[in-house]
């Protein structure tokens, strides 16, 4: 298989742009186009654990992303796809809704340790490479106008979980055990490694 100095991301997420940027690794965006239901994709189904919900999700977004990829004529590149899911016990907390939802999720967080789980797919030719990187956070007891501050700061829409660790929840996350650069969206050790079981020289510096 050719060499590549480049992948294909199939993600919106700024902040796994930012992630691969910081261990080096050059990207283009690979994203759904108006004719792909994306958010179907990401359905919980009933029987689902919170690992193998992100895992089958996962899944799906790689085959989804490769087929687009040869509706477009793409480049011979490794396509790269994630998932990150939040669990509070064994439910799922994806993203908020809305405000009043996003309120319920950090109520339910509150003073309690959840699970974040991020899952990563990657092909390239006829090899493929998945990893699910597990973490545990702690939050410390929110207030009600707390909640409600961090809330209009409108950094938990979007968010599994209704938050983002690298953002404003920082002030009250109290202990982190894992992956830091998992609950952010990319575990990257993880990452790097699966990259290289696909023939991707991840750590080329020129």
């Amino acid at each position: 298989m050719p060499s590549a100095e480049w992948i294909y991301l199939a993600s919106q997420s700024p902040r796994r742009r930012e992630l691969l940027t910081q261990i080096g690794v050059g990207h283009e965006l690979l994203l759904a186009g108006p004719e792909e239901d994306a958010e179907a994709l990401e359905v919980v189904l009933p029987g689902d654990t919170p690992m193998a919900y992100v895992q089958r999700v996962t899944a799906l977004k790689l085959i989804a992303a490769r087929a687009r990829l040869t509706r477009a004529g793409g480049l011979n590149r490794p396509v790269l796809c994630a998932d990150t899911t939040v669990a509070l016990g064994d439910t799922i907390l994806g993203k908020p809704e809305n405000s009043d939802d996003a309120k319920r999720m950090l109520r339910a967080l509150s003073g309690q340790t959840h699970r974040v789980y991020t899952a990563i797919a990657i092909a390239w030719g006829d090899k493929t490479s998945q990893a699910c990187c597990e973490s545990r956070v702690t939050f410390t007891e929110m207030s009600d106008e707390q909640i409600a501050d961090y809330v209009a700061s409108c950094e938990p829409m979007g968010k599994a979980g209704a938050y983002g660790v690298q953002g404003r929840a920082a002030a009250y996350i109290a202990r982190i055990e894992g992956s830091y650069s998992g609950i952010m969206g990319l575990p990257l050790f993880e990452t790097a490694q699966a990259l290289r079981e696909v023939g991707f020289a991840c750590n080329k510096t020129s």
